[in-house]
């Protein structure tokens, strides 16, 4: 096979080539799946051995795209349905010394799992909720003095609210962007009835950070093994694909993605996810230029994988340009992500300040003023 052929050419010249009798599946589960994988190799990992880099570097102006807070009226529901994630114990104090401590500069701030879509809640107190929150967290930027930014959450179950919301937090509040989960029930976020929404985020080139969470499905599947552990990952995987194949990503060029976790499972399922067109050709039209592409568009955080199997993994298919700093406070703290991305051995000084300043820098208007 030609291997200077781009990927979807190989696959389709892989398939014309197929021996008499085989069967186009039988022959391309063969055949392609190094095909695939070398494909993705293309993409040039920073440098294999770096020096090691200081701890010290750009100290005091890295800035955290996921950094949990917690809005009073955010506290009440999820108390009151007997809800007590770690978040519940938030506090501005601690998140500053957290900060201060890696040399964070500023950490956009929003709303953890379950979020802020209740099924018992109407349209009313869904709004009402969210609105709370969101000036909350506005009031809470403007009182940092540059400490802290947010993402605003969305009622999305609710289109009409949403897009309100969405008027209101922008061009009200100056928020940074909008924060979503990656599903709302059965629901992920390439679903076609959020298309009303997508296209107003699209229209005003919005940067949407999305957190797991654990889809209807799949909350209780075995005991002794919280969702997540494997669910959110997982979640965040199935809303890249839904995003990708439901035409999504083609329709809404403009809005930038930010994946967190580092894109759950997706780094490692990329063969499947380079040959679903070739397995689903109604979706091929959507990929031109194949789906590596458009997942090298994306940005992808650093929260709780900051560790040699992930960032090997997705700088094998992600450019280094498209990854940035997440810690996931309070459930782990920005001093172990920042000393872990020193420690595992994929990224030199260059690669750090890019993932830590650069990169945000350049995505959220806040931080270029």
């Amino acid at each position: 096979m030609d291997t200077s052929l781009p990927l979807q050419a190989r696959l389709r010249h892989c398939d014309a080539c197929a021996p008499a009798g085989s069967s186009r599946r039988g022959f391309l589960l063969g055949a392609l799946g190094s095909a695939a994988l070398a494909a993705c190799s293309t993409q040039p990992m920073v440098a294999t051995a770096p020096a090691a880099p200081s701890m010290s570097l750009g100290a005091g102006r890295r800035i955290d795209v996921h950094h949990h807070a917690s809005p009073p009226a955010w506290l009440n529901v999820v108390r009151t349905r007997g809800i007590d994630p770690l978040a519940t114990n938030w506090s501005a104090e601690k998140s500053l010394a957290d900060m201060d401590r890696a040399g964070i500069q500023t950490s956009i701030v929003s709303i953890t799992t379950p979020g802020i879509v209740f099924p018992d809640l109407d349209r009313a107190a869904g709004r009402r909720l969210a609105r709370e929150c969101n000036e909350w967290q506005a009031r809470l930027a403007a009182d940092s003095r540059g400490r802290f930014g947010f993402f605003a959450a969305m009622p999305m179950l609710d289109t009409e609210g949403a897009l309100q919301e969405i008027a209101y937090s922008l061009d009200t509040l100056k928020a940074d962007g909008i924060g979503l989960l990656t599903s709302y029930e059965d629901k992920w976020l390439g679903d076609p009835s959020l298309f009303p929404i997508m296209e107003e985020l699209n229209r005003r080139k919005v940067v949407v950070y999305t957190h797991p969470t654990a889809a209807a499905c799949c909350r209780t599947l075995q005991a002794n093994v919280q969702p997540v552990m494997i669910e959110f990952g997982t979640d965040t995987t199935r809303t890249i694909a839904s995003i990708l194949f439901n035409g999504n990503a083609r329709r809404f060029r403009d809005i930038r993605w930010i994946f967190s976790h580092a894109g759950g499972t997706m780094p490692f399922l990329i063969e499947r996810f380079v040959r679903n067109p070739i397995l689903v050709p109604s979706s091929a039209p959507l990929f031109p230029e194949g789906v590596l592409p458009e997942l090298r568009r994306f940005y992808y955080d650093t929260a709780q994988t900051a560790n040699p199997s992930a960032m090997t993994a997705l700088t094998k298919i992600i450019p280094t340009s498209q990854i940035v700093f997440g810690s996931d406070f309070p459930y782990r703290t920005a001093f172990d992500h920042v000393k872990a991305l020193r420690e595992c051995g994929v990224f030199d000084d260059a690669a750090l300040t890019m993932i830590e300043q650069a990169t945000p820098r350049a995505l959220l208007p806040r931080l270029r003023a």
